[in-house]
């Protein structure tokens, strides 16, 4: 592929990222039928083919196919400098049916799986760690000095929050708690954002410029949508990513949304892009922004998505492409 991914600041620290990231939680996923969406040979021909196009910047987390997509990552940077890429992880969700510490931000927890984490990637830091969820049950003073001890330590180098939620307030309630004790704060966050999805529009980007977080969205597609393979005819065809497909159709096969890709659809044609391309170019435009998450399960499907860092968007259509959805969704979970 002839193409050179360029680099971004993270928000206002001294690291510089790939403008667009590479997100793995497909990597042994299995499907509700009980099929690998992405085995070990193909995981490793997409990071071969992301690193190719420039990218040095890998985002998993430490439930990803029950482990598999750090441990297949870890295998794959074994004849690699470490070094070169930007690695991202993330822990909350349980990891042991039955354990009631085996999940959350506590820090039996926190601890036991920043040591597997490292373990499986066959590396001694993480640049990047995600709490992948806030925990109401933990008090934040017990998982912010623990994360705290993990950056003190040369294990973790940068703190994020990904979120289903705009959660703006509980960064700042977490980070004023930071600056008061001398911990380490949250330098960026990974909330969902697309052309559709628009939850995180007012108050918390506001929040994230203020702060001068960076913001990493996933689902920059929308689950596929934005992909455009969709259309009003024929509603939803194909194989959904999302869990429960109704609930799927309803989020996004409607009428407002449609009309959104209407515009996206004609400022690929005004570029010579593809609809996906524009969605993530879309990204890539934002000046709130700092790089979109993208997911692929094969080599053509990944190229043509970060061929979207090619794509030059003029004022008139980035405009279009903002003002094409009336306005932020409800959340959805």
């Amino acid at each position: 592929m002839d193409l050179e991914l360029d680099t971004v600041r993270m928000g206002e620290t001294g690291l510089e990222v790939s403008e667009i990231a590479f997100g793995t939680w497909r990597f042994g996923r299995e499907t509700a039928a009980g099929n690998l969406e992405t085995d070990r040979e193909t995981a490793h021909e997409l990071l071969s083919a992301y690193e190719a196009a420039g990218g040095r910047f890998i985002d998993t987390a430490n439930v990803y196919g029950g482990g598999d997509s750090e441990r297949w990552i870890g295998e794959w940077l074994t004849d690699r400098d470490r070094s070169e890429f930007v690695i991202a992880s993330k822990i909350y969700w349980s990891t042991r049916e039955g354990d009631p510490n085996a999940s959350g931000l506590n820090r039996k927890h926190l601890r036991r799986q920043l040591d597997l984490i490292l373990d499986r990637l066959g590396t001694e830091y993480l640049d990047i760690l995600y709490i992948h969820r806030w925990d109401e049950e933990t008090p934040g003073r017990e998982f912010t000095a623990t994360l705290d001890e993990f950056v003190s330590s040369g294990r973790v180098h940068y703190l994020g929050a990904s979120s289903f939620r705009p959660d703006g307030w509980r960064l700042a309630r977490a980070n004023e708690r930071a600056r008061q004790r001398d911990r380490e704060p949250f330098t960026l966050t990974q909330p969902r954002y697309n052309l559709v999805d628009r939850e995180i529009e007012g108050e918390y980007l506001d929040f994230c410029r203020d702060e001068g977080l960076a913001v990493f969205p996933w689902s920059p597609l929308a689950q596929g949508f934005l992909t455009g393979k969709y259309t009003r005819e024929e509603g939803l065809t194909g194989e959904s990513t999302a869990s429960d497909s109704d609930r799927w159709s309803e989020r996004y096969l409607t009428e407002e949304n449609f009309e959104t890709l209407d515009v996206v659809r004609a400022v690929a044609g005004e570029t010579g892009a593809t609809p996906a391309q524009v969605a993530l170019a879309y990204q890539t435009h934002h000046p709130d922004l700092t790089a979109p998450l993208i997911g692929a399960r094969t080599v053509e499907q990944l190229e043509e998505n970060l061929g979207a860092a090619t794509v030059t968007l003029s004022e008139d259509q980035f405009d279009r492409l903002e003002g094409a959805h009336d306005g932020p969704f409800e959340r959805f979970l």
